[in-house]
Formats: structure tokens, C-alpha cells, sequence
């Protein structure tokens, strides 16, 4: 069982991605929180980018 993601949405999805990503290194969390942040965005985009938008650090 596969989920390609292509196209608008894909291009869309990196692009939330690269945000969060962004956002996290430059948060004033502790460097542990940092890294799993951005390894559960890499790993997991979709469901990595909702969580993190819901429940990751705060400036």
C-alpha cells in the first residue's frame, strides 16, 4: 500500500513543510525538541505538518 503525493497538492505540501521547518529551527525550543520536530515532518509530512502546527513549539 502506497500514498503518492504529485502535483498542486504535493507542491503545497512541500511547501508547508519547508515552513514548518523553517519555524522550528528558528524557535526558541531546546535542540532535542528541534530535531524530532523536523525528523517527524521529514518522516511523516502530512500528518508531521498538522501535528506540529497543533502542538509544536511556540516561538
Amino acid at each position: 500500500m502506497s500514498i503518492e503525493v504529485g502535483g498542486f497538492f504535493g507542491l503545497i505540501l512541500l511547501i508547508c513543510v519547508i515552513y514548518g521547518i523553517l519555524k522550528t529551527a528558528q524557535s526558541s525550543a531546546g535542540t532535542g525538541s528541534k530535531v524530532l520536530w523536523i525528523l517527524i515532518m521529514l518522516l511523516i509530512p502530512f500528518v508531521g505538518f498538522i501535528l506540529w502546527f497543533l502542538l509544536g513549539p511556540k516561538r
